[in-house]
């Protein structure tokens, strides 16, 4: 986040964590009317919106959004996420919650690009589409880039780059074909999705973060010893002054905390 600790007046640095019973029992709160619950449910997520935030900074695409922009937008997904969320549904908020967030974020982007199609482009767009209404007319049949060309007396490629430019951008989450036998749709994410980087690993990590941060100060810094610096188990109990043996009961039971609240 660049240093920055303040974001639209909240101080970042001092955002609470729900567990996940506490989540549940605001959640059913909130949905029967509770508005304290409400409240709570929001101040105890924004850091879930600052996570995904992160993903945002820097590449918006040409839009002009500030880090403070994008937290407001995605506490607005929060909240939507709050107020749909089925709590019927054996699923846990924050893989409801992340894509509410992801996808108010991305319309917000999208909606406020900077990126502008030119008049001249729009004009020679709208008389290739004409010319291609009519040449259908004429021959009964799609007509090709090749006969619009000639028609119009332009490029190939000027005709491309027009009709591309008029595109609605399309959402990953466009479906692109379904049986009709009510199964699954298949999106437009399923055949160009990046396998390293897709939003079910990043919300892993997110999870794994929040989980990491539920444990104590001691149990965080072994296992940054143990995992992040490489160092043995002995090695790190002569750095903090207790056994191997405690080393080892501690690490074992801050992995078996993190397994519960992934």
């Amino acid at each position: 986040m660049h240093g920055k600790v303040e974001l639209s007046g909240v101080n970042t640095s001092r955002l609470t964590v729900l567990k996940s019973d506490e989540i549940q029992q605001l959640l059913e709160r909130c949905h029967n009317g509770d508005k304290d619950a409400r409240e709570k449910l929001i101040e105890g997520n924004l850091r879930l919106v600052l996570s995904v935030i992160q993903k945002f900074i820097g590449r918006s695409g040409g839009a002009s959004a500030t880090a403070d922009d994008l937290f407001q937008v995605g506490c607005i997904g929060l909240i939507k996420a709050i107020d749909n969320f089925d709590l019927s549904q054996n699923v846990r908020f924050s893989t409801y919650g992340v894509p509410m967030i992801i996808g108010e974020i991305r319309r917000y982007l999208r909606d406020n690009s900077s990126i502008r199609v030119s008049r001249s482009m729009r004009d020679t767009a709208y008389k290739v589409l004409q010319a291609k209404e009519q040449l259908q007319f004429e021959t009964g049949a799609e007509p090709t880039i090749d006969m619009i060309a000639k028609r119009l007396e332009i490029s190939r490629e000027e005709i491309v780059s027009a009709l591309d430019a008029i595109q609605e951008p399309l959402s990953l989450y466009d479906p692109v074909y379904q049986d009709g036998r009510g199964g699954d749709s298949l999106c437009v994410m399923d055949q160009v999705g990046d396998s390293k980087n897709t939003d079910e690993v990043w919300l892993e990590h997110i999870a794994l973060a929040d989980a990491v941060a539920k444990l104590n100060e001691r149990e965080r810094h072994i296992l940054t010893l143990r995992f992040y610096e490489g160092k043995t188990q002995m090695e790190v109990s002569g750095e903090i002054g207790i056994s191997q043996a405690q080393v080892s009961r501690l690490e074992k039971n801050a992995i078996r905390q993190i397994r519960k609240n992934v």
